[in-house]
């Protein structure tokens, strides 16, 4: 190798470490929509105070249908999905649950009217990004939120089952289109977590609390319900699904440690072993929690990890921090031969 090619080698690769940065530091995730529903999903977009307004707020999202949106770094705010949604040839109206109030397809700045099953994220400056599914503000459709990429645990977080048709009467809304969260139905300090109740140790789960996390234990069911449904993920791309499908349930005969099925699209779907239902009220292993925004896995009786739920994507690229490792290997081996090209 000759002097001009080792200097041309060294200025690819100083190149493609500045891309590199420069994309992470400009495009912080790419979020993708995806509806497994049996019908149309309206989602809707709230970004929190001083972040900026993705480019939309609100959209219609045909069955069987996607749509990807860029968020820059250090963005945070919320998704759900609006159902039952009528808009007419103006695009002006509402819908049945998760209705923002905006009388438009766009949310133009408005939040989901409760129920509604909401997917939250923080996206780290550098550093880690913070996402849940809460049922905190009740539940009106099955939500996952998938992870492709990134370094971390990084785990599949969400709510495949239907609630609503667990929903007690005096939860339900209507006919049975979501189910509200005992704060929403009674309105008083103790299931809201407010006044005298404002704190950990004062704030208990409740026993409709509870119906939720039995049903969805790695969601949100109260306000300080951390240690089990917060997670971490550093330099990664999220997918929500609406009515994600369904693992496949094996026998409880079958010793195999876990099954691993797609829902369709090629995206796995993982499951604990024998006897274990996934993200379900699971009634052959308990699931114990990581420590608060640890991001750790959960983790069942019998010690194996739930490593992707549901949703995770089944090709996993390598995480930009290992692309700069290896970047950074390459580049520093170049300069250590540099003392021998000069000598030709």
């Amino acid at each position: 190798m000759d002097l001009f090619s080792c200097c041309s080698s060294i200025l690819i690769l100083r190149l493609s470490l500045a891309v590199l940065f420069l994309s992470r530091g400009v495009f912080g995730a790419t979020f993708t929509f995806v509806n497994k529903c049996g019908y149309t999903v309206w989602p809707g977009i709230l970004a929190n105070a001083g972040s900026p307004t993705l480019d939309s707020t609100g959209f219609e999202l045909p069955q069987d249908s996607s749509r990807s949106f860029q968020a820059p770094t250090g963005w945070s705010g919320r998704f759900w999905g609006r159902t039952g949604c009528n808009f007419d040839g103006s695009e002006s109206g509402t819908c049945a649950t998760g209705d923002c109030g905006s009388g438009q397809v766009e949310c133009n700045g408005a939040g989901a009217a409760p129920p509604a099953t909401l997917a939250e994220f923080t996206l780290g400056t550098g550093g880690q990004d913070f996402y849940d599914v809460s049922l905190v503000d009740g539940y009106n459709l099955p939500m996952v939120v998938g992870v492709s990429g990134g370094s971390g645990m990084c785990a599949s977080t969400g709510c495949v089952t239907d609630l609503n048709q667990q929903c007690p009467a005096e939860l339900r809304v209507g006919d049975g289109e979501a189910c509200k969260s005992a704060c929403e139905a009674f309105g008083t300090p103790e299931y809201c977590c407010s006044g005298a109740y404002n704190s950990p140790a004062m704030c208990k789960p409740s026993m409709y609390s509870e119906m939720f996390k039995s049903a969805c234990p790695r969601s949100y069911s109260y306000a300080y319900d951390d240690p089990t449904s917060t997670f971490t993920c550093a330099g990664a791309d999220y997918t929500v699904t609406f009515c994600p499908s369904m693992p496949s349930q094996k026998s409880s005969t079958d010793s195999s440690p876990r099954t691993t099925t797609t829902d369709g699209s090629g995206s796995e779907i993982m499951g604990a072993g024998s006897g274990s239902e996934i993200m379900g009220a699971g009634s052959g292993s308990e699931i114990m929690g990581a420590g608060s925004g640890s991001g750790s896995e959960a983790i069942l009786a019998d010690g194996s990890w739930l490593a992707g739920l549901a949703m995770g994507d089944s090709t996993r690229m390598a995480s930009p921090s290992a692309t700069f490792f290896f970047l950074l290997s390459l580049f520093s081996c170049s300069l250590s031969l540099m003392p021998i090209f000069h000598g030709f």
